[in-house]
């Protein structure tokens, strides 16, 4: 049989080695100007013959599969025209269509406004729980990736199940991941839309010309000044989701005659309350892109932006609240003064400065030299209510205070604490409480300022979480063509952060100073309570004031080394790629503060972490014939742990997370793809697991066992490490054109995404200040969290000659999950808080409770529309976006609480009528709009 395939293969290449070779050429340039256009993608619509102009303009198309006859060649390129020329294309010889001239104005423009409008909340968001899918935002007309990101993404729907962390996002070649989280985080550049849309796409890990890429993509976005066309842009919008306005203005000057080249961009959005109540919006964005070109060798680009942004988060409900006050609800804000103001702010100010170097060293050899410059803050607000006041009693000193917990959702608040005990509700209190939430329940900042003065100290404050991150980039990417067939493509990089964390007050509300001692920590055998309560041993009892660094403070150090190549081979049926990739990462803590629970392991620097890591990848393309195609990547490679999940509790000591290694990814991947004058249609098949991952959470939890104390409650940090996880699935995409102006299209996703094994689970905490190792979670065949892995998608869209169009889709959503606790999973599930076996365990009974929670399917119905008119040369338009036009009620995510530790007190809290520690939820936005309109002049 493989001999039979071997013959077949090989009477394929023989057959098409007798034929004559077929080339098509010509060279494009800026219709105005006659500035050569690189970059542009040339193609024969109905095969899959393409390429790119080069730096001079100039494109081939060759090969002995060419097809022959009458055609129509392709051009496409951000900013310009999309041109679409018939050509006959004769069975011998080159055809030399000469100079190609193409149109600065996009004729097409509407098309390209919704790409980017619809993206805006995606570019804003960036919780632990929200995927971004922006990556793809000018991917390609690949149906499947349209609808992932302009329809799918609103229920947070991850492609092939993966996390953000897994795709590279870069900037002129510079990658902007975040070292301690590896995502990329989009608000952090946010609002710069118009000057976003040269990117670079690589799906998956197919070729990429400046990394190895992630397995959820590469996108380049190319912010070069001599790249934007000449011209301008403004618009104006209103929209009810993550902002209600937006103002946006971009201008580029196009290469002028003395080879400088300018972009600028500016913009606003805000609001006082968007959607969910109490989440207000305030974020500016400025950018500057100036480039020189000396020679025709050399030029220089300088860029920079600066996105400040403010945004007010909102919180996961329970089921008992969401039922007292419906999906807007929001519990981190309240009224002062008669404002709205929220406890939980999120505040982003990092500016970004790069130089770019491009020398084209030859016609077949060219370098890019970049280097970057990222600072700022990130803050995340909260309100402290831990403060205390050292008093002497009896000659002896002590501390008093500590607040209550001033949330409105917090459980002692809530009807169901009231109810709790079956044999004896108390019916009035839990009435009570219900009517009190309904007709309030928001944050008092009033009572906060009256506790406060009656006092006399400062029992609460509004506390930032901060990290100050300073964090340089040095990289150099070459590209160079070795013949006609092989390209080969290399990056070293280098990359350095000194990223500073700490927590500082930002409102006293109304007291003086506030005493860094914790009021809530328990003593034990080896240190004293007045040691245990110190945040600093070297400076015990101190009163700090605002932005003054308590509680914690430490630095966190990171260094990688990082080095790529890549060899793409293109023949005329059969291209492919290989590449490899080595890197070397170091990490390190250094605290500021000697934490009072840890005397002997916080102050200072701790262990050094190093990770060396490699990796491999392969993948082909095989045109059967010019409308169809079969493609594959493959890939091994391991990456570094982020920083994130490398130290256990990093605020406090300098402990490293128990065996920790470098995660191992493999990937496989199969499609098929078939163009026709009339269809489009692409299905893949993947194949990932992702093996030795670390995570690290934070929690309260009851009932925990192993001890050696009477209380079973603390707050933990729970470790779990050696996860191992598998992503199986399909996705396809088709459009067919049933007239020139009207399209059919449909997409669909088929995954599983599940624990592939049973990790490692330990607690640590400063309660009971000792590791406590619960061994095996079994999590094995769990579903793994995170959006729906089942979606489809129907739509249909009309585009009219006289530049309006309207579309509408169906996006069918299944298999969303609960986020599972593992601690629940463990050993400690069966036993008491003495560490023996609990009585009266029920294995049916367990399993029912432990059987992870799916959502209930839902359906979302969606539609855009929009015109354009050219006046005097300039185009004026409008957009509109409908999205969840039915209002469905839907839940996006969720996760369940860990507070119920065991059997016993897991299984008294869901036979409860209302749990007291249920899962928490979020809530898609229901009926929402985007509206714009726009002048390009």
């Amino acid at each position: 049989m493989k001999f039979l395939i071997f013959m077949f293969f090989f009477a394929l290449g023989f057959s098409g080695s007798l034929a004559q070779e077929i080339s098509l050429k010509g060279k494009l340039v800026d219709a105005q100007t006659y500035k050569e256009l690189s970059g542009a993608k040339v193609q024969i619509e109905e095969s899959f013959f393409e390429t790119l102009s080069a730096e001079d303009g100039t494109f081939i198309l060759t090969g002995k599969d060419l097809p022959t006859g009458e055609h129509i060649l392709k051009i496409s390129l951000a900013n310009y025209k999309l041109l679409r020329i018939p050509v006959i294309i004769e069975k011998a010889g080159i055809k030399d269509m000469g100079l190609i001239l193409m149109q600065p104005v996009v004729a097409d423009y509407a098309n390209q406004i919704s790409t980017i409008s619809l993206s805006d909340a995606e570019l804003d968001e960036d919780e632990a729980y929200i995927e971004n899918l922006s990556g793809f935002l000018q991917a390609s007309r690949d149906v499947f990736l349209n609808a992932a990101a302009f329809d799918f993404s609103q229920t947070f729907f991850r492609p092939r199940g993966l996390d953000s962390e897994h795709g590279k996002v870069l900037i002129n070649g510079v990658e902007m991941n975040k070292v301690y989280t590896g995502r990329p985080q989009w608000s952090a550049w946010g609002g710069l839309n118009d000057v976003q849309r040269n990117q670079v796409f690589s799906m998956g890990l197919s070729p990429s010309e400046v990394g190895f890429g992630g397995l959820a993509g590469t996108t380049n976005i190319i912010m070069r000044a001599s790249k934007y066309a000449k011209g301008g842009k403004a618009s104006i919008a209103a929209a009810n989701r993550s902002y209600n306005g937006r103002f946006m203005a971009s201008y580029g000057s196009g290469e002028l005659k003395n080879g400088w080249a300018y972009a600028v961009s500016a913009s606003r959005r805000f609001a006082k309350e968007a959607y969910v109540d109490g989440s207000l919006y305030d974020a500016n964005g400025f950018f500057l892109s100036v480039e020189k070109t000396f020679n025709e060798k050399h030029s220089l680009n300088f860029t920079g932006f600066y996105t400040p942004n403010i945004r007010g988060k909102s919180s996961p409900n329970t089921e008992e609240v969401f039922e007292l006050k419906g999906r807007k609800y929001n519990a981190y804000w309240g009224y002062q003064d008669g404002e709205v103001r929220n406890s939980r702010v999120r505040e982003i100010k990092e500016p970004v400065l790069m130089l770019n170097h491009y020398w084209d060293v030859s016609e077949k050899i060219s370098i890019n030299n970049n280097f970057a410059f990222q600072f700022g803050k990130t803050g995340n607000s909260r309100i402290d209510f831990g403060g205390t006041k050292k008093v002497e009693i009896n000659g002896q000193s002590g501390y008093v205070g500590g607040g209550t917990n001033p949330d409105p959702t917090y459980y002692q608040k809530l009807p169901s604490y009231y109810l709790r005990f079956k044999d004896n509700p108390n019916y009035e209190a839990a009435y009570l409480a219900q009517q009190e939430f309904k007709e309030n329940g928001q944050v008092d900042w009033q009572q906060l300022y009256n506790a406060n003065k009656a006092a006399g100290y400062t029992l609460y404050a509004l506390a930032e979480d901060r990290n100050d991150d300073l964090k340089f980039d040095l990289n150099s990417i070459l590209s160079a063509k070795i013949n006609e067939h092989i390209d080969l493509n290399g990056k070293l990089a280098f990359a350095y952060l000194n990223s500073h964390n700490f927590a500082s007050i930002k409102d006293m509300l109304g007291g003086d100073t506030f005493l860094d001692v914790d009021f809530f920590a328990e003593g034990n055998r080896e240190t004293s309570l007045e040691n245990r309560a110190q945040s600093d041993l070297q400076n015990p009892n101190r009163s700090v004031t605002e932005n003054e660094a308590y509680k914690y403070n430490f630095r966190l150090y990171a260094n990688s080394a990082k080095a790529f190549a890549q060899l793409n081979f293109d023949y005329d049926r059969f291209d492919f790629y290989a590449a490899t990739m080595a890197s070397q990462t170091s990490y390190q803590r250094d605290g500021l503060f000697q934490n009072g629970n840890y005397p002997d392991n916080s102050l200072g620097k701790s262990e050094q972490l190093n990770f060396t890591d490699f990796g491999g990848k392969i993948g082909a393309n095989y045109k059967i014939t010019a409308k169809h195609l079969l493609g594959f990547n493959a890939a091994w490679f391991s990456k570094p742990p982020n920083l994130r999940n490398s130290f256990s509790n990093s605020r406090q000591n300098n402990e490293v997370v128990k065996g920790l290694k470098s995660e191992q990814i493999q990937n496989i991947d199969f499609s098929y793809r078939y163009r026709s004058p009339n269809i489009k249609a692409r299905i893949s098949a993947y194949y990932t697991q992702i093996k030795n991952a670390t995570e690290i959470s934070f929690y309260y939890a009851d009932g925990l066992s192993g001890l050696g104390r009477n209380s079973t409650t603390a707050f933990v940090q729970e470790v779990l490490s050696g996860i191992d996880k598998q992503y199986i699935g399909l996705e396809m995409g088709i459009e067919a054109k049933i007239t020139p102006a009207i399209k059919l299209k449909a997409a669909g996703a088929l995954g599983q995404f599940t624990y592939n094994n049973n990790p490692n689970l330990y607690l640590t905490s400063d309660d009971f200040n000792e590791i406590v190792d619960y061994g095996t979670s079994y999590l094995k065949d769990y579903r793994i969290a995170g959006g729906p892995q089942r979606a489809a998608q129907i739509g249909f869209e009309y585009r009219d000659a006289d530049y309006w169009f309207f579309a509408t889709t169906a996006n069918f959503f299944s298999h969303a999950f609960l986020d599972i606790s593992p601690l629940t999973r463990t050993a400690n599930f069966r036993n008491d808080s003495d560490g023996l076996p609990i009585l009266n365990f029920d294995e049916n009974i367990a399993r029912d409770m432990l059987k992870q929670e799916q959502f209930k399917d839902y359906m979302l119905v969606n539609a855009i529309g929009g015109k354009s008119w050219l006046v005097k040369g300039k185009f004026i338009g409008f957009f509109v976006s409908l999205n969840n036009i039915f209002d469905k009620l839907y839940k996006t995510g969720g996760f369940e609480q860990s507070r119920n530790a065991n059997y016993r007190t897991l299984k008294q809290d869901l036979e409860r009528e209302i749990p007291i520690f249920g899962p928490k939820y979020w809530y898609g936005t229901g009926a929402s709009y985007f509206a714009m309109v726009y002048i390009r002049f």
